[in-house]
């Protein structure tokens, strides 16, 4: 199978992304497909994280501190903000047009022998789990893509479970209160498991302690953030592990949330080890973290920033960075569009809209998309004083950049369709 070949197949398969719905949530198809290719997600151990929020920063910071540590990693996420690749990678290198169309054959052949017709998200979560087997890791780290306890990935055993924190989202499918989301979250720890958890709600908390993990490690307890600072390029943490204290590691992500996301982070591989991380380890681990489309800067004068602010809590980090951090001496001009199913005011409410010269709406490239009328609608609401309307991310992005001035700022931000579509075109124009 071609790359194209994989491409066409996936995009032949129900989309949750594309959707918003996903039929009969179980893991049972997922289960009669990784049998049928041995059991792949047992060849090695699992670090399994899910969240609300970070868990994809969680993920990458993980990777880097196993990686420092020597180890060949494994990394599954999702979504992808421009190519599917990027949802499989070797040490942080994204899995080859090649290989990838082999992994998606490798699960097409087996829907015509097992009968099952799996979702885009359980054939790449299969291909992934195969892909790493084939190449010997020695760990994988592997994210959740929705809740977690019939999530596609959660057919892996994990040796350690990492919870970042506990929001108001996915609604349609765990709700309505955050235990309710807790409780479908806790289902991804096993009996063996070492469980790992950034929530601080000792209601919250309480689901996690009862899901029946070897052991648990709660921030405010056993780990926590002793100093978070600004530096240039990211953030100056010092950090509290069950066994150290590391002091002046630099993070290079932007905002006071990827320190909370850091300490997870460290934890989560100290338990992995069941010993300390040594110092240069932690410092080089962290110094090569990566975040694409999460507060990424794409340009300056004018500085351009794009972010994959997907739901209220999200959006609300988001602004606390681009206001608190940045500071921007000009204009502040903002580019956003969001899904069907969220709330656009409360959004909009979350990225401090009002606040902005300028709000240019878009309708994300996907038949979830919310109209850019109904956007531009419930900023007019909310007391924005200059909306534009503008039918795509390309056209929004275009207007925005052209009539920003060198010390304005221009934040790009809303569903990771927004991010993936702007992204491109803004490393065309700038």
């Amino acid at each position: 199978m071609t790359y194209s070949d994989a491409i066409a197949y996936l995009d032949a398969h129900a989309n949750y992304e594309k959707t918003g719905r996903i039929e009969s949530p179980t893991t049972e198809r997922m289960q009669t497909i990784v049998s049928a290719m041995g059991d792949p997600q047992f060849a090695y151990p699992v670090i399994h994280v899910t969240g609300t929020n970070g868990k994809g920063s969680t993920s990458q910071m993980i990777t880097r501190l196993l990686m420092a540590h020597g180890l060949t990693v494994g990394t599954y996420t999702s979504p992808h903000l421009e190519r599917p690749n990027e949802r499989m990678s070797r040490d942080s290198e994204m899995i080859s047009d090649e290989e990838f169309g082999e992994q998606i054959a490798a699960v097409a052949d087996l829907e015509m022998l097992t009968g099952v017709r799996p979702s885009y998200f359980e054939t790449t979560t299969a291909a992934a789990f195969r892909w790493f087997a084939d190449l010997a890791v020695d760990v994988a780290v592997v994210e959740v893509g929705v809740l977690g306890r019939w999530d596609a990935t959660n057919v892996c055993n994990a040796q350690v479970a990492v919870i970042t924190n506990i929001g108001m989202d996915h609604n349609e499918f765990a709700g309505p209160t955050k235990g309710h989301i807790a409780a479908e979250k806790a289902g991804i720890i096993k009996p063996g498991s070492a469980v790992v958890v950034g929530e601080t709600d000792p209601e919250l908390v309480a689901y996690f302690a009862a899901a029946g993990g070897a052991s648990m490690l709660l921030r405010g307890e056993d780990f926590d953030v002793l100093e978070n600072s600004l530096a240039l390029g990211g953030r100056m943490v010092d950090l509290r592990t069950p066994t150290t204290i590391y002091t002046e590691v630099f993070v290079p992500l932007h905002g006071r949330h990827q320190g909370d996301n850091a300490i997870v982070a460290l934890t989560a591989v100290e338990a992995f080890f069941a010993a300390p991380i040594a110092d240069d380890v932690v410092r080089e681990g962290f110094s090569n973290v990566r975040m694409p489309g999460r507060f990424e800067v794409l340009g300056h004068q004018p500085l351009v920033i794009v972010d994959g602010a997907h739901n209220p809590p999200g959006a609300d980090s988001c602004a606390q960075v681009f206001f608190d951090d940045f500071d921007p001496a000009g204009s502040r001009i903002l580019v956003t569009g969001c899904l069907r199913g969220r709330d656009p005011k409360e959004m909009l409410s979350a990225l401090r809209a009002d606040e902005f010269t300028t709000v240019y709406t878009c309708t994300a490239p996907t038949p979830r998309g919310l109209p850019s009328s109904e956007m531009a609608a419930a900023a007019r609401a909310l007391g924005c004083d200059q909306v534009i309307e503008c039918d795509t991310v390309e056209q929004a992005c275009d207007r925005a950049v052209r009539a920003a001035q060198s010390d304005d700022a221009v934040l790009i931000t809303g569903s990771l369709y927004i991010v993936g579509s702007a992204r491109p075109y803004l490393r065309k124009i700038l």
